[in-house]
């Protein structure tokens, strides 16, 4: 019985301080990768990789929860599940859902002690989404294209419609060399033939395993999102933007979609014509420290994506997110000293900005302790162009773990610094600009870190904060 060997997490839940109350994860266990995000008559409908026994990865089924607003979700039963000797025996992995007449999903099977045989399968719905038929001729995609030279990586289709024919792209990997994404198309989803690479990484430097592609048309241009593996343990987002003509795809420009803990994503365009983006926070903790909390794994914030005049990758939150918007405080530029806020609080929405026009350090620091031992700071650093992210975070011994994320963010002439970080219980979610991210993970242990602090306040331009309410009953 699925969640049986999980006791009830209810008490631990409510006095979790590390459990976000505005994003959306399940009420328990394990989640990853967004799947089948689906707009579905007037509803949101998110599928995620799910462990329905327990907080760590494993016997991966396909999660389900729907939404009328982006922001709150009612769970619903598991969508899919692995089938006893079926191509998704071991697994069902991650995947796309298309409206074909009826929500179509299609995803990676896989099967073997160690996942080395991945196939893609089709599932169909005729109850609006709540149960799966899954295809009788599974997989419906069977074989990597030979060039690969490998079977075990091959995985994620993300599928379009263009005129009369489906097109899917699959993430791949050529062995020995780096990662890839293939091409596909189909008339009628079931039977896939292959056209060529559609875009082939150069190695350790675009990661040697690219997963979970998505490949979609924004304004003029075409985009290209890869997940990629770059070694050491270290995983990146990287983004392509360029022309898309005769089946081939030719990227002028590129960029880094996020630098710490977002991964994964998966984006739909909804009714409105916006192209949505929901991407897999990764816990930073062990396995033993998420078992014990009895869930792992966040949802961000849907963002909407754009294209700058520079071709640069734009991202901002739903603006549905403001709807839960509740105390507003707003700091004018004469208005805030070095000292603490006049506020406190884990769940807050923030809007900033800094005049950059001298040398220095400038930004905000968040879920301060009132002793300084624990805080995470958001600092740009005007001599190295850099967004620096340093996590400080008490243990129960006393001693304080730092960690320090950055990214490259070169501010354009007269620009001004501007921040977005949404904050909820252990999730950071940092947009500066809108184009550079870093989404990272914070586990303080002191119950009174809710202070904030503005580094170099006489740069400040603006500061508007919002205590958020909580989208769970």
């Amino acid at each position: 019985m699925i969640d049986q060997h999980v006791p009830d997490l209810l008490p631990r839940i409510v006095g979790d301080v590390h459990r976000p109350t505005y994003h959306y994860l399940p009420p328990r266990n394990w989640m990853n990768d967004p799947n089948g995000v689906i707009r579905w008559r007037g509803q949101y409908h998110l599928f995620y990789q799910y462990n329905p026994y327990g907080a760590n990865w494993g016997n991966m089924h396909w999660g389900h929860a729907v939404s009328p607003d982006l922001i709150h979700w009612t769970d619903l039963p598991i969508a899919l599940a692995p089938t006893p000797g079926g191509p998704d025996e071991a697994g069902c992995f991650s995947g796309c859902a298309v409206n074909n007449g009826l929500p179509t999903f299609l995803y990676t099977g896989v099967r073997g002690e160690r996942f080395d045989v991945q196939t893609q399968c089709m599932a169909t719905s005729t109850d609006d989404l709540l149960t799966w038929t899954k295809h009788s001729q599974n997989p419906v995609l069977r074989d990597v294209p030979p060039e690969s030279r490998q079977t075990a990586d091959f995985r994620d289709p993300f599928v379009w419609k263009e005129g009369n024919y489906w097109y899917m792209v699959v993430g791949s990997r050529v062995k020995n060399h780096g990662g890839i994404v293939y091409l596909y198309r189909s008339q009628f989803l079931t039977y896939w033939e292959y056209l060529n690479p559609l875009h082939q990484g150069d190695g350790p430097e675009t990661g040697m395993i690219w997963e979970c592609p998505n490949f979609f048309r924004l304004g003029e241009k075409w985009v290209l999102i890869i997940s990629a593996h770059t070694g050491n343990e270290t995983w990146r987002v990287l983004y392509f933007v360029g022309d898309y003509e005769n089946h081939r795809f030719t990227p002028s420009s590129s960029g880094v979609l996020d630098y710490d803990r977002l991964y994964a994503p998966l984006s739909m365009l909804d009714d409105q014509q916006r192209r949505l983006l929901f991407g897999w926070i990764r816990e930073a903790r062990s396995d033993e420290e998420q078992r014990q909390a009895g869930w792992s794994g966040v949802q961000s914030i849907p963002r909407v994506l754009t294209l700058d005049g520079q071709h640069r990758l734009n991202m901002r939150p739903a603006p549905e997110l403001t709807h839960i918007r509740t105390t507003h405080h707003h700091f004018g530029s004469t208005e805030v000293t070095s000292d603490f806020l006049p506020l406190t609080g884990r769940a807050l929405d923030i809007e900033a900005a800094f005049l950059v026009t001298a040398a220095g350090e400038y930004g905000i620091a968040l879920a301060c302790s009132p002793d300084g031992r624990e805080k995470t700071e958001v600092r740009y650093d005007t001599a190295t162009s850099t967004l620096r992210i340093l996590t400080h975070s008490a243990k129960a011994d006393g001693t304080v773990i730092t960690q320090e994320r950055q990214a490259a963010h070169r501010l354009d002439i007269g620009e001004a610094l501007e921040l977005r970080i949404l904050l909820d219980g252990s999730v950071v979610e940092i947009i500066a600009n809108q184009r550079t991210s870093i989404t990272t993970r914070f586990y303080p242990s002191q119950h009174d870190s809710q202070h904030i602090r503005i580094i170099q306040p006489t740069a400040l331009k603006t500061l508007d904060v919002w205590h958020m309410k909580s989208i769970w009953s």
